[in-house]
């Protein structure tokens, strides 16, 4: 019994002598000394950061944010009054000019249309270059004319001869071509009537004043020399002289003083009669010229604010900014073309990458996706026109940066290449601005009834042939000798290899060595 005894002793001993020791072994590994921890918190050794060379396929695309809209768009205004009720009267009616019937946003429009009507009057549609900008009535002549003719015989009203002369079958195609619409062409005015009676009555006033002049010339003619007679024998006359001008017995030296008086009175009287004719006869000469240039231009006419001319036909009623009521002055609405379009920008960094034609793919939020293509660029698209094939775009987001050769090896200094440099070559400033894309749907499919809808704009720029060897952009360095290399790291140390760079995209670029060696799996330096 004592012999068990002992024993337990001992193993409950043992047992704690291997206690103490663990719990002094776990409070080792916790206390550290003052030069542990320091050794601790200092950095590791420095060393170059790298990564692996990769071989894969390269497809660089500039990525955008556009709004979808309708082409050609254009404001809408009146080139002037509407006939009547728009022309002031001596009575102060119809001085003003009001809404009537405003137009409707989203409406097409085709040529002959009613868009609105003033004062009760039409404001119709025509195809043409020429804008309105005057009324066209009889004797009127110019382009503007010519184009009118030519959509009235379009519309299928005769004008006559298209040549630019507006006479009697343009004011007759005219007045068929208001009444087919439900109204009546512009007749000659209040004011325009009371003009005419005015001339009509000048030309009356005229004439009669020259057969006045010629009446009394007439009577003035016959009484000629009735008091000129030549006295016969040296005897005094003794009583007046007969209506033949003959007497008898010698005339007395105040006799024949009175005779030459007589005579210069008649010659002056002569002068101023035939003054008086020729005076009456210019008066009457204007007079008659003055009706019938007015004459000229009395009839059918077209007012200036009737005919809104657009250079192509249908357009689309986009915005209205006039309602029932009010005056007409200023733009009226905005106009487009019925085909959809889509408005981007891009950054300018980018704008070298792109050219007309290019594809693009509009994607909605929806993501549904449209076909399109690059229509203009820059200052082109601004404008509504179509640019040249070496303008540049603007971007305004690239996905895969969009740089090349030449932009990874550009430099004189030992730097990291990360792209482009931001610097404007042509002007020498940096950070060129946005420029405007205009983008043409040729299906809009879901696009339709999108308008003023935010897409995605996606173009491609460029794709690699096939698998290439890729490195990071900032794997990138260009010599004093302006050729670009990379830096591989290789049995322990850091060798270069000279490269010829191409198409970069999503921050890669494609690589070929040309002194030295460079493999798929190769780990090249991108930072220290």
């Amino acid at each position: 019994m004592k012999r068990l005894g002992s024993r337990r002793q001992l193993g409950a001993l043992v047992g704690a002598v291997v206690l103490v020791g663990a719990g002094g072994w776990f409070a080792g590994t916790q206390v550290r000394s003052p030069a542990d921890a320091a050794a601790s918190r200092n950095a590791p050794k420095a060393g170059p950061v790298t990564v692996e060379v990769e071989r894969r396929s390269l497809t660089a695309t500039v990525v955008a944010t556009g709004t979808v809209a309708f082409t050609s768009p254009r404001p809408l205004s009146l080139a002037g009054s509407v006939g009547t009720g728009a022309v002031t009267s001596p009575a102060g009616e119809g001085a003003e000019q009001r809404v009537t019937k405003a137009p409707v946003a989203g409406t097409k429009v085709k040529e002959g249309d009613v868009l609105m009507t003033v004062n009760g009057r039409p404001v119709l549609a025509l195809a043409g270059p020429v804008p309105m900008y005057r009324a066209m009535g009889p004797g009127a002549t110019g382009d503007d004319v010519k184009q009118l003719q030519k959509a009235l015989r379009r519309l299928g009203f005769d004008p006559g001869s298209a040549g630019g002369t507006f006479g009697q079958a343009t004011a007759t195609a005219v007045t068929n071509w208001y009444r087919n619409k439900g109204y009546e062409a512009q007749q000659p005015s209040a004011e325009d009537q009371q003009q005419l009676g005015q001339l009509q009555q000048a030309v009356s006033s005229a004439q009669e004043a020259l057969l006045t002049t010629r009446s009394g010339s007439a009577g003035d003619g016959s009484g000629t020399g009735a008091g000129t007679g030549t006295g016969t024998g040296g005897k005094a006359s003794t009583g007046t002289e007969t209506g033949a001008g003959t007497g008898t017995g010698a005339e007395t030296g105040d006799e024949a003083n009175a005779g030459t008086r007589t005579d210069a009175q008649s010659s002056t009287d002569r002068q101023v009669q035939a003054i008086q004719l020729r005076s009456a006869q210019r008066s009457l000469d204007m007079a008659n010229s003055a009706l019938s240039s007015f004459q000229a231009t009395y009839g059918t006419k077209v007012p200036a604010g009737e005919v809104v001319f657009f250079p192509e036909l249908p357009v689309r009623l986009d915005k209205v900014t006039v309602k029932t009521g009010d005056a007409p002055s200023g733009p009226v609405g905005t106009v487009t073309g019925s085909e959809l379009l889509v408005e981007a920008a891009v950054p300018g960094e980018d704008a070298e990458l792109l050219r007309r034609g290019m594809p693009v793919e509009v994607t909605t939020t929806g993501g549904e996706k449209v076909k399109g293509k690059v229509e203009a660029i820059g200052s082109a698209a601004a404008s509504g026109t179509t640019g040249g094939d070496g303008e540049a775009a603007t971007g305004a987001t690239s996905e895969g940066g969009g740089t090349g050769a030449a932009d990874a090896s550009d430099g004189a200094a030992d730097t990291d290449a990360t792209g482009t440099s931001g610097t404007d070559g042509a002007s020498g400033t940096s950070g060129p601005g946005p420029v405007q894309l205009r983008i043409s749907i040729p299906d809009p499919g879901p696009l339709a009834g999108q308008a003023e809808a935010s897409v995605k704009v996606t173009i491609e720029v460029g794709a690699s042939d096939g698998k290439v060897l890729t490195v990071p952009l900032a794997a990138i360095r260009t010599s004093a000798d302006g050729k670009a290399r990379v830096q591989v790291e290789r049995d322990g140390g850091v060798r270069d290899v000279s490269v010829t760079v191409g198409l970069s995209a999503a921050g890669l670029v494609e690589v070929k060595p040309t002194g030295g060696a460079l493999e798929q799996g190769d780990k090249v330096v991108v930072g220290k």
